[in-house]
């Protein structure tokens, strides 16, 4: 595996700077300190620019390149923030905030990111500029359309927009891409049944908001099994079910929430209507009513098809032909990334995290062996890609 000689070096800074992030997990705008060593260091590297504040909390540092021509503005992006989970890990590192963990390896991408704009500041071996995007509160914040609605992409002139992500379960050296929809577009629901309440020894003066909710829930499965077409991908997942308060009372209401994925608009809205269909007359059928809320949240992230194949091009240099997947199925998780390629033309790729726990999982833990493969992803990424 050609990894860059440079960035073999400087692994053990990089993995000492994701493992300090590790430690003080920030969530969703919330990420001063992170933000603050982030722009700390790439001041240290000599970036020629580094901004602050940019979609509240962001971090955007710039770099030129000395070799002739004009070349290209690309842009790299990582993701800062962590999750609301209490990490079980045990590390020596762990996290020292209650409540809060990286389980979604986003110290390790800004760690890496890092690790290039050094290695990159130093170098300058490109025609053209790098522009190195640190973001927060990708997890349900839209951090990324944040930062696109505060005129990042003209301010800093950015042509093309790159992302990674680590992938638990694909091995360590490997790299998976495809051309066009590789996310899911992510949608809420909310559901507020009112019945009426009773004692649970005379359910029939009652109306149990709880068996409605159990209908919907169950009904709802139909719209995926015989609404969309079998060929097409959708997910309707209720993962809140909250009623009463005591166990021999009937309560007057439940509340349900979830999310909704699609990969199309046509299906999108299909679900949209049908969800809505479902749940007020399978209320209606059982004498409740429900009260529907369907709100739109990140969209389909789609891969531009030039720059996919750029980004897989320099993944096989990295790890070689026969360890990049060119057609990784998508997956149904969503990333407000898909903001960044909805206004500027780029790709998205997973990066193997090796035999780790899941994402978002008490026990996740970035790789670092992964550290000087994506870093020198990045590296080459820009070498080659400003070139105009």
């Amino acid at each position: 595996m050609p990894i860059v000689n440079r960035v073999a070096d400087l692994a053990k800074d990089i993995t000492e700077w994701r493992r300090d992030i590790h430690a003080h997990p920030e969530l969703m705008y919330d990420v001063q300190r992170t933000a603050g060593l982030v722009a700390d260091k790439l001041k240290a590297f000599g970036c020629d620019e580094v901004a602050t504040g940019i979609g509240r909390t962001g971090v955007v540092g710039v770099i030129k390149g000395k070799k002739p021509g004009k070349g290209k503005v690309i842009a790299l992006r990582a993701d800062m923030d962590a999750l609301p989970i209490e990490e079980a890990t045990g590390l020596p590192y762990k996290s020292t905030v209650k409540g809060k963990m990286h389980a979604c390896g986003h110290d390790g991408h800004t760690a890496m990111l890092l690790g290039a704009a050094r290695y990159l500041a130093e170098t300058r071996n490109f025609a053209g500029t790098a522009v190195v995007i640190f973001q927060p509160a990708e997890e349900g914040g839209a951090g990324g359309k944040a930062m696109v609605e505060d005129g990042m992409m003209d301010r800093f002139g950015v042509e093309e927009v790159y992302g990674m992500h680590n992938y638990p379960g694909m091995p360590v050296g490997e790299f998976g891409i495809r051309r066009g929809p590789i996310m899911a577009a992510a949608d809420y629901i909310r559901i507020e049944i009112e019945g009426q309440g009773a004692h649970a020894a005379r359910p029939h003066l009652g109306i149990d908001p709880i068996l409605v909710g159990a209908q919907i829930v169950t009904n709802m499965q139909s719209v995926v099994a015989r609404n969309v077409d079998p060929v097409e991908s959708a997910v309707a997942s209720v993962c809140v079910f909250q009623a009463g308060t005591t166990d021999n009372v009937i309560p007057q209401t439940a509340l349900l929430r979830g999310t909704v994925r699609t990969f199309k608009p046509d299906v999108q809205d299909l679900m949209e209507k049908r969800l809505a269909e479902v749940v007020e007359y399978t209320a209606k059928a059982m004498g409740a009513t429900a009260a529907f809320n369907y709100r739109r949240g990140y969209p389909v992230l789609n891969n531009h098809a030039r720059e996919t194949d750029v980004a897989a091009a320099i993944a096989a240099e990295i790890a070689g032909k026969e360890r990049v997947d060119i057609d990784l199925p998508p997956v149904m998780g969503a990333e407000d990334f898909s903001y960044m390629l909805n206004a500027r033309p780029g790709a998205f790729i997973f990066i193997g995290n090796g035999d780790s726990a899941g994402l978002h999982h008490p026990k996740y833990n970035f790789n670092d062996d992964v550290i000087p493969v994506g870093t020198s992803y990045w590296a080459r990424l820009v070498e080659t890609a400003t070139a105009a």
